[in-house]
């Protein structure tokens, strides 16, 4: 008897390019064309551009975790755990689940879309003592930290301890460290009202990037225009300068200044996720080197996408520029892998990703914001009403188009309260606890636990 076998088709990864690249695979795959199976440790998709909102206390972490399983189409199997490996030759991926059992998962197509992690460098103190803001716990977290040191200074009793505990130091002049820094700037200036004894004048907050300039995407305009609104609103803002050491109470930079502080956010920049690095193949900066159609060189069957893919840019000119690691790059790559995927399963020609960058859009808490649509510079509340708009827009489910709306009309006529949840409170939260970086094995570990 001759037992037929659908294809497999495994995807590695539920952030913006898997979760698009999966539900395009759902709508224009039938159910006995091929089997789906997506590898994630949670079963959300993350929209992670709205977590400083999330830290801040504007949205509820539950209204930018974006369900997997509310589609009535949902059809593809969800592997609790994540991918720690890839042999391409046996094409097989080793998988670490919530549990820690590892198993393995073959697989006729892979699509490689695991994303990024924190990049950090080697400085000592910083994986033990920083926060970082990549997951929707460690935006939990740090809003629950920043209003336990209104707490702790306003009971003490040592104006040392008090002042240390008043200052906050964000690392990160791109998007996310200057988002981070203007939406908790907000909620320390709007919660410093119910502590009678706390002087708002000591409540300090520090923004710091090796870079020169802050967020030079935007252009020299919009970028002094968002330091000005930075600076009006008392944060300290130092370019030309990183951490030189990190301590559980104060912060070195590397000019010389010495901080007392007991909240150091580090948003400095992304990297590419450790999986790739298992594969042995070539890479561009760490990034997985791909070709236009997103597949790789060589390797039958394997796509790569978002963040971890050197994906080339072909909306410009210059043959070695490679796609940001965007999610508006991401969101739009998994459609076009999942029709890829399609057209090499029914032998169809492949088609290369083209798409012209839409612009930017930085929202500043309040109505502070900045923005660049189609290369219209906007400031204030018109560049607010398109950060908000286009963030609102990109939510994949109308549920949480609702939540987010709800939260944002409720925190705009309500304000928050600032409750501290507890949450994990005596545990520790800092770099090295969340993004599980030591848990991936070598190509050669891999090839083994594979042979086995």
């Amino acid at each position: 008897m001759i037992i037929v076998t659908r294809p497999r088709i495994l995807v590695v990864g539920a952030g913006f390019a898997g979760v698009e690249c999966v539900r395009r695979l759902e709508r224009k795959l039938s159910p006995d064309e091929a089997d789906v199976t997506l590898v994630t440790p949670l079963s959300y998709q993350l929209y992670l551009p709205l977590l400083p909102q999330v830290a801040s206390g504007v949205l509820t972490p539950q209204s930018i975790a974006l369900s997997l399983r509310r589609s009535k189409k949902y059809r593809t199997r969800i592997i609790p755990g994540g991918a720690i490996g890839v042999d391409l030759k046996a094409k097989v991926c080793v998988i670490r689940t919530i549990t820690d059992e590892i198993v393995n998962e073959p697989y006729d197509y892979i699509v490689l879309a695991p994303g990024s992690i924190t990049r950090t460098f080697d400085i000592p103190g910083l994986v033990d003592n920083a926060f970082g803001l990549k997951t929707l716990a460690e935006a939990a977290y740090i809003r629950d930290h920043v209003i336990s040191q209104l707490d702790l200074a306003d009971a003490s009793q040592d104006p040392a301890e008090r002042a240390s505990r008043l200052q906050f130091v964000v690392v990160g002049g791109g998007y996310a460290g200057t988002e981070t820094a203007a939406c908790l700037q907000k909620l320390t200036h709007n919660a410093v009202k119910r502590y009678p004894r706390l002087d708002p004048a000591l409540i300090k907050w520090h923004l710091i990037d090796i870079a020169p300039k802050l967020m030079p995407e935007l252009g020299d305009k919009l970028g002094s225009s968002a330091q000005e609104i930075l600076r009006r609103r008392g944060i300290d803002i130092s370019l030309g300068v990183s951490i030189d050491k990190a301590g559980p109470e104060e912060v070195t930079f590397t000019d010389g200044r010495v901080i007392p502080t007991r909240t150091l956010i580090w948003t400095a920049g992304v990297a590419a996720s450790p999986l790739i690095a298992t594969l042995g193949a070539e890479t561009v900066r760490g990034r997985l080197a791909v070709n236009a159609e997103m597949t790789l060189p060589g390797h039958d069957g394997v796509f790569a996408l978002g963040d971890s893919a050197a994906v080339p840019d072909k909306a410009k000119d210059d043959e070695s520029a490679f796609c940001p690691p965007t999610a508006q790059h991401a969101m739009r790559q998994g459609p076009v892998v999942a029709d890829n995927v399609i057209a090499m399963l029914r032998n169809q020609p492949l088609r290369p990703y083209v798409h012209k960058d839409l612009g930017l859009v930085v929202d500043l808490g309040g109505r502070d914001a900045v923005s660049k649509p189609l290369g219209v510079e906007l400031h204030g509340l018109p560049a607010q009403v398109v950060a908000r708009g286009y963030h609102w827009s990109a939510l994949r489910t109308n549920v949480a188009k609702v939540r987010v709306l709800t939260n944002w009309t409720l925190n705009a006529l309500a304000g928050d309260d600032f409750v501290r949840t507890g949450f994990q409170a005596r545990r520790p939260a800092k770099l090295k606890d969340f993004e599980y970086t030591d848990t991936y094995l070598t190509p050669e570990q891999v090839r083994e636990r594979v042979g086995e």
